[in-house]
């Protein structure tokens, strides 16, 4: 039973009805609203899935606990709200690191439960026991380690509000055996509200900052816009388009920040970095005043520093004020929220940049060097052409996610996107594995959506036994395994970098995707043939259920355009003149 009571301080709050620690937990997750989570059991936690058994929420069995923890991260890019992950002591513990720092980098909003040993054994090295605070101290944005049964409510609602709100990130809570079981005498209230008073994010911007950026940008000749996942983070794409459209600024995008605005969009360059586009990089390289809306300032989109935007006045619109200044100095600082920023410009009176003459000079770049591949000979398929057809049979709408590597930035390439939060994959880690059980999570959120993992033959096979769901939940999540039998950027970076030494990044001997999928009840294909792909790909996107695809391609294709480690953003290699 629930009742509303009064705290001693007079602040309204929820009775719960007594029980175990588990149950306790379990009631304050249902408070926080949360309706799916992604986990898997072992003996410090069996408390907690014993009290979801009494009280249940969705609880999906991940075949692995990275395939949790990467699916509640496909769960959170999409949906905004943090994702939920459970995992036993020692080895389910340390089995989430790799998610842990992967949303960490990216700032996406998790909150995991780890066991741990009871408390009275904690540092004797008991069985299945390791140093979870310790551990992710660093790659957190917070984390606790449960004292007393009774906090509980306090310390869920806290994780929840610190995961997702600032700058979002992971929050990790580990529960000692002895809490989940510990019987509770009386009713535990659930706070209403938190208390945190040395936790207080800056959303609402400066106005004297805000007015010196409109100043800036009303008097640029060349100024330009580099978005980055703040936006969409902060739901400010629709007033990031006003800016845009209004003020007449062109815009770049980072690898994460992709969706801000539609591919298709006029003023759009593409990508910027490592593997952007022409136009993007060399926008940055001579623009006057570049705005740079909640993105890093991170080496991959950079280059050399020392080089980057060398006559730009840099604004920097960023909640978390650290990365202000971190890599790249800054004119006008502005701490706070993405929209909330956009909204404060888009309602300044400092007049509009005449930019027609540089938008021209964009447009002919985008013309003359655009993105491009050289078609196979005879009948082979290229990894762009299958990320063509992904997009050219998704028209654009499907959630995308990806693995990392050279696949990843066909994709960041080649499919444009039409909607924000539809582009799901590893920024700042750089994580193997990620895309397919992202593509999992992902689905869970939005079941109506179609969402399409592309992947690469070497990361597929760190993550695939999470086949298991599509089979058991008969998700519809479209897998595209752009195969070239290698670990293609490492190929890549040995053939340019390393004198065609390819050490350990070839892989002759594959397993036959078609039947793996077949034995988890998935139809698969197999394609070799571009006249092939065609027929398959319209099918396989088409079908209701999911579906592999085993595409094979040119082996031998790198990603360009690149920019190499210590080159500046305006020494690119591979580019397409026409």
């Amino acid at each position: 039973m629930e009742a509303s009571v009064k705290s001693r301080e007079g602040t309204a709050v929820t009775e719960q009805a007594a029980g175990t620690g588990a149950d306790l937990l379990i009631r304050s997750l249902k408070n926080e609203g949360v309706d799916i989570i992604f986990g898997y059991p072992g003996g410090a936690v069996l408390p907690i899935y014993d009290a979801l058994y009494r009280n249940p929420i969705r609880h999906i069995l991940a075949r692995h606990e990275q395939g949790a923890i990467h699916a509640a991260e496909g769960y959170a890019r999409v949906t905004g709200r943090p994702g939920v992950v459970i995992a036993t002591s020692g080895p389910g513990a340390t089995n989430l690191v790799t998610g842990i720092a992967d949303a960490m980098l990216d700032s996406l909003p998790l909150v995991v439960f780890t066991g741990q040993v009871a408390q009275q054994v904690i540092g004797t090295d008991a069985f299945q026991e390791a140093d979870v605070i310790g551990i992710t101290q660093p790659i957190t944005k917070h984390n606790y380690q449960v004292k007393d049964a009774r906090d509980l409510p306090r310390i869920v609602k806290e994780a929840f509000h610190i995961a997702s709100t600032g700058r979002p990130g992971p929050v990790v809570v580990d529960i000692p055996k002895n809490i989940s079981v510990a019987g509770l005498e009386a009713d535990i209230p659930h706070p209403v509200e938190v208390d945190l008073p040395g936790y207080q994010p800056t959303y609402q911007p400066n106005f004297f900052q805000i007015q010196k950026a409109a100043q800036s940008l009303a008097a640029a000749k060349r100024p330009l816009i580099l978005a980055g996942a703040g936006v969409l983070a902060a739901k400010g794409t629709e007033e990031l388009r006003r800016l845009i459209e209004e003020w007449r600024i062109p815009v770049t995008n980072t690898l994460l920040g992709l969706g801000t605005i539609p591919g298709e969009h006029e003023l759009f360059l593409g990508m910027a970095g490592m593997h952007g586009t022409y136009a993007a990089n060399h926008a940055i390289q001579e623009c006057d005043v570049l705005l740079n809306v909640g993105a890093r300032f991170d080496d991959r989109l950079t280059g050399k520093l020392a080089g980057f935007a060398p006559n730009a006045k840099v604004i920097h619109i960023d909640i978390d004020p650290a990365e202000i200044g971190k890599n790249v100095p800054t004119d006008i600082p502005i701490v706070g929220d993405a929209r909330q920023a956009l909204e404060a410009l888009l309602r300044q009176d400092a007049g509009k940049p005449d930019t027609e003459e540089w938008i021209a000079r964009l447009d002919d770049w985008k013309e003359t060097r655009p993105l491009g591949y050289t078609a196979a000979t005879a009948d082979g398929i290229m990894p762009q052409d299958a990320v063509r057809l992904v997009h050219k049979y998704t028209e654009g709408d499907a959630i995308v996610t990806t693995d990392v590597g050279q696949h990843q930035m066909f994709a960041a390439q080649y499919y444009s996107l039409n909607n924000a939060h539809h582009w799901v994959t590893s920024g700042g880690l750089g994580t193997m594995g990620f895309g397919f059980p992202a593509a999992i999570g992902a689905q869970f959120a939005r079941p109506d959506a179609k969402v399409v993992s592309i992947v690469g033959d070497a990361g597929f096979q760190m993550t695939l036994q999470e086949l298991s769901l599509l089979q058991e939940f008969r998700l519809p999540v479209k897998i595209v395994i752009v195969n070239n039998a290698s670990l293609g950027m490492v190929r890549q970076w040995q053939e340019t970098f390393h004198g065609e030494r390819y050490s350990s990044s070839l892989i002759p001997i594959q397993p036959d995707f078609v039947k793996l999928a077949e034995a988890y009840e998935v139809k698969g294909y197999k394609v070799e043939t571009l006249s092939r792909a065609e027929e398959v790909f319209r099918e396989a996107l088409a079908s209701d259920g999911p579906a592999l695809i085993d595409c094979r391609v040119l082996e031998t294709e790198n990603v360009y355009p690149m920019v190499a480690p210590g080159k500046t953003l305006s020494e690119m290699i591979g580019v397409m003149e026409r």
